[in-house]
């Protein structure tokens, strides 16, 4: 591999890292305030790519938008992603977690709901979209903006990293420093004492989840802007951010911001050198690597009792 090539890798990577990040970090705030594995994220995801597609052919771009107009399907497609997965996400919280939570259900039962709720969803959408691929309508010019150390990058992938990045940084702030993120923190440490406190235990998680859905739907688009929208596209992204997650410290924020670019890094840099067919299997053997030598994660830690 050549200088070059290692520089175009590497500017890919770290592109397809901010997006496993984004999607990590729905597994990571769950996590936090329940301790269990959102494994139907996915499928959240899946159906933020829907909206998307549906917001985009109900406005129906046309051929060469201008650029307002280009600006304004996008911020309209990614509004729609965001509703399709906060809602969903919501739902899930409100309609198969909650009572479980409420009737003391061990976290076996959690888990095995969770991954109903996938199934179910994954078949859903199916039923309601179709099982053929659909790519969304062409919002812009994929032109090259600029290059970095020789990699070209253009209107997607700048739009896909500066998205990611923007939503990263307001997350991060948003659970620092606000009151609705003091409720988290205090929800993640421990649920029964910030019941005591009063906090209101359904609302936070309730908001959690909605927040990690707006991020999954909105992922959902940025990967839909790249590859296609179908039923199925929710499982290799979904499995990829869960490791992600894990790698970084399930529960941990910024864990989840680290893990994601590294794993996103980790499989560009396998296909030039192993092949495109061991891409998959690179982010597994950095998960069990991890889990060998740091069990919690990179910046994990020991996180309180849940809700």
């Amino acid at each position: 591999m050549s200088l070059q090539e290692f520089w175009d890798y590497l500017v890919l990577g770290v592109m397809l890292g901010s997006l496993y990040a984004v999607i990590a970090i729905g597994y990571t705030l769950v996590y936090g305030v329940l301790q269990l594995i959102n494994f139907a994220h996915s499928e959240v995801f899946m159906l933020g790519a829907y909206g998307s597609l549906i917001v985009l052919q109900l406005l129906d771009p046309g051929e060469n938008p201008t650029a307002l107009a280009s600006i304004g399907f996008v911020a309209m497609a990614m509004a729609g992603s965001a509703l399709f997965g906060g809602v969903t996400a919501y739902g899930l919280e409100k309609v198969a977690y909650r009572p479980l939570r409420r009737r003391g259900a061990p976290r076996l039962i959690f888990l095995i709901t969770a991954i109903g709720a996938s199934f179910f969803l994954y078949n859903l959408a199916g039923k309601l979209f179709g099982r053929d691929p659909m790519t969304l309508p062409e919002m812009y010019d994929n032109n090259e903006v600029f290059s970095l150390f020789g990699a070209g990058v253009n209107i997607t992938q700048m739009l896909q990293f500066l998205t990611a990045v923007v939503m990263m940084i307001g997350l991060d702030l948003l659970v620092n420093r606000t009151k609705l993120g003091k409720g988290i923190r205090a929800v993640a440490q421990d649920a029964e004492v910030a019941s005591l406190m009063g906090v209101d235990i359904d609302r936070v998680i309730s908001r959690t989840f909605v927040i990690g859905g707006v991020l999954g739907g909105v992922a959902g688009f940025l990967f839909a802007n790249l590859n296609q929208v179908s039923y199925t596209m929710g499982f290799i992204p979904g499995i990829t951010a869960f490791a992600a997650a894990v790698v970084g410290g399930i529960g941990n924020i910024r864990g989840a911001m680290a893990g994601g670019v590294l794993i996103g890094v980790v499989e560009t840099m396998t296909v030039p050198i192993f092949g495109d067919e061991w891409r998959s299997v690179s982010a597994m053997v950095v998960l069990i690597l991890v889990l060998m030598f740091r069990p919690m994660g990179i910046l994990g830690k020991q996180v309180g009792r849940a809700a």
